[in-house]
C-alpha cells in the first residue's frame, strides 16, 4: 500500500486539519472535534442542512458545506458512519430558527445514527429535524413502486439533491419546502457507475474488492459493493451505452425530457477519460430526443483511489431548473 499519509490511525483527523486550514474563511469545526464541520456563514430563520457519512470520498460529503448549500457535516472514519453525538452537535450549531434537514446516503449506520441524532435534537434542544435519504443507484434493487421502501445506495447523485435543496433553503423556504424540494430531486434522478480497480482503506491496508487487470465490473458501489456484472473491459462508447441503457430505462427518461448531467470521476480516473465519456452521453441522449440543460464533470463523490467512474442523471422541470442554476460557493465547489 503506497499512500502519502504518516499514518492511518491520524489520517483521517490530519486530513480535516488541511481542509480546515485551507478554508479557513468558510468552514470551522464544533466544540473541538474536526468531525464537527459547519458554515461560518449562518443566516437566521434558514432552514439549516446537515449530511453526513464516511470519510473518503471527497469532496463528498464535507465539501459542499457553504453558500448555497449544505450547512454542517459530521464526518466518520474511512467508510464509516459519524457518531449520533457528533450528528447531534452539528444540528444545534447550524439550527437558525427555522429547524434542519438532514440529507444522508441510503446506508443502514447513517440512517440509525441520524436517526438517534434526530431524536436527541427534539428531546433535549426542541429542534424540529426532517429526513430526506438518497438512493439513486439503479445497480441496487428496484425499481420501485410508490408504496415500496426504497433501499438503493446513495451515490453520487446526492450532489443534485445537495444543490436543490441548498438553494429552496438560501430562498428562506420552509422546512417542509426545502424537504419537498430535496425529495423531488431524489425522485429525478438516476446514477449507475463502472469501476476499474478497487482501493484499499488505510487502516485495512489491503484492496476492498478483486478485479483483473483487463476486467470491469458495472454498477459497483462506492464501498466496493457488488455490482450488475463484471466482465471484459471494452471500449468507451459501449460502456456509456450500455450504462445509459439502464439509467435513461429506470425513470424513464423519454424524448422530450431536459436534465442535468453529472460525470464523476470515482478517484483515480483522468479528467481526459471522463470527457470521453461525456462525449458519448451527449451522443446518446441527443440521439433519443432528450436536451442537456447543464453538465458537471470531475470528481463530486470518490471512492479513494478507485478507478472508474459513474453517470448521474436529473430530470428537470422550471423549478428544479432555476434551484440547480442558482449561485453556491463552498470549498469543493463554486457555481456563479
Amino acid at each position: 500500500m503506497k499512500k502519502l499519509i504518516n499514518s492511518p490511525e491520524n489520517m483521517v483527523s490530519e486530513m480535516l486539519e488541511g481542509i480546515y486550514l485551507a478554508h479557513k474563511d468558510m468552514i470551522e469545526y464544533v466544540n473541538d472535534d474536526y468531525h464537527c464541520l459547519v458554515s461560518k456563514n449562518k443566516i437566521p430563520n434558514k432552514v439549516g442542512i446537515a449530511t453526513g457519512g464516511g470519510s473518503g470520498h471527497l469532496p463528498l460529503f464535507l465539501g459542499y458545506v457553504g453558500d448555497g448549500m449544505l450547512d454542517g457535516c459530521s464526518v466518520g472514519d474511512v467508510f464509516q458512519s459519524p457518531s449520533a453525538e457528533q450528528m447531534f452537535e452539528v444540528t444545534k450549531r447550524i439550527d437558525a430558527g427555522a429547524g434542519v434537514l438532514y440529507i444522508y446516503g441510503n446506508y443502514n449506520g447513517d440512517i440509525f445514527n441520524f436517526n438517534m441524532a434526530a431524536e436527541m435534537a427534539d428531546f433535549e434542544s426542541d429542534i424540529q429535524v426532517e429526513t430526506v435519504i438518497a438512493a439513486d443507484d439503479v445497480a441496487s434493487p428496484g425499481p420501485l413502486t410508490p408504496d415500496e421502501k426504497n433501499i438503493r445506495r446513495g451515490v453520487a447523485g446526492i450532489f443534485f439533491v445537495y444543490k436543490c435543496a441548498g438553494a429552496a433553503a438560501k430562498q428562506l423556504m420552509s422546512l417542509e419546502e426545502v424537504k419537498r424540494v430535496a425529495e423531488k430531486a431524489c425522485a429525478n434522478v438516476r446514477t449507475l457507475g463502472v469501476a476499474l480497480s478497487p482501493c484499499t482503506v488505510p487502516k485495512v491496508g489491503r484492496p476492498t474488492f478483486q478485479i483483473k487487470e483487463d476486467e470491469m465490473e458495472i454498477g459497483m458501489g462506492i464501498h466496493g459493493e457488488p455490482g450488475i456484472r463484471t466482465g471484459k473491459l471494452q471500449p468507451v462508447d459501449q460502456v456509456v451505452d450500455e450504462m445509459l441503457e439502464k439509467i435513461v430505462s429506470d425513470i424513464p427518461y423519454k424524448k422530450g425530457d431536459e436534465v442535468a448531467v453529472l460525470v464523476n470521476g470515482l478517484g483515480a480516473t483522468p479528467l481526459e477519460e471522463l470527457y470521453l465519456i461525456y462525449r458519448r452521453v451527449d451522443q446518446v441522449l441527443s440521439k433519443q430526443g432528450i436536451k442537456v440543460f447543464r453538465v458537471y464533470v470531475g470528481e463530486y463523490a470518490t471512492s479513494m483511489e478507485m478507478a472508474g467512474a459513474s453517470i448521474s442523471l436529473m430530470l428537470l422541470d422550471d423549478e428544479l431548473r432555476a434551484l440547480l442554476e442558482a449561485p453556491a460557493n463552498t470549498p469543493f465547489f463554486t457555481q456563479v
